[in-house]
């Protein structure tokens, strides 16, 4: 893991360190050919509070749903709600299900493109771990919250294709500069 520079009154910068400014790339990780769950590992640390997932450029053996589990939380603690929907219709529909085991649907696999954020807030504390979702495939959209409401410490987190496979495409790891 990258640590980030601190800077003193006065310093000279290089262009290198003002490029580095924001969002630190935590990890990059390339997803395989037709798995049936990716893990990353060794994402989320004490260095920061708030992380920023992307994954772009892959695609699903089957559209569907895409869960998401961190790896200090095992019971059925994560709580999701927002709004899904098809693009050229004009309505969402509210997504609102009991406690699971995963945050379910966090992404949507598509067979020709799928893509996502996914922003996480405290997933390293001893604290409930909350965030947000936006994720598209080539026919649909999700906009969720998300809540865990375990208080163990994570290191990293899986996704898991509901149906089918995903192949190719990367996940990229970024933690916000405290």
């Amino acid at each position: 893991m990258a640590t980030p520079p601190t800077f003193s009154s006065g310093a000279i910068l290089t262009a290198a360190q003002m490029n580095s400014v924001g969002l630190w790339l935590v990890k990059s990780q390339t997803i395989g050919t037709a798995v049936s769950s990716v893990v990353v590992a060794s994402a989320f640390s004490a260095d920061y509070d708030n992380y920023l997932i992307t994954v772009s450029g892959g695609t699903a053996s089957a559209n569907g749903g895409i869960a998401m589990t961190i790896n200090g939380s095992a019971s059925n603690t994560y709580n999701v709600a927002g709004t899904y929907g098809n693009y050229g219709i004009n309505s969402g529909v509210t997504y609102n299900p009991a406690a699971a085991f995963s945050w379910t649907n966090t992404l949507v696999g598509g067979t020709t493109t799928y893509s996502g954020s996914v922003f996480l807030s405290s997933p390293f504390a001893s604290r409930a771990t909350t965030g947000w979702v936006d994720a598209t495939s080539q026919a649909t959209y999700h906009k969720f919250s998300l809540i865990d409401t375990s208080t163990n410490s994570s290191t990293g987190f899986t996704f898991i294709p509901l149906s089918g496979t995903l192949t190719g495409g990367t996940i990229r790891v970024y933690g916000y500069r405290n």
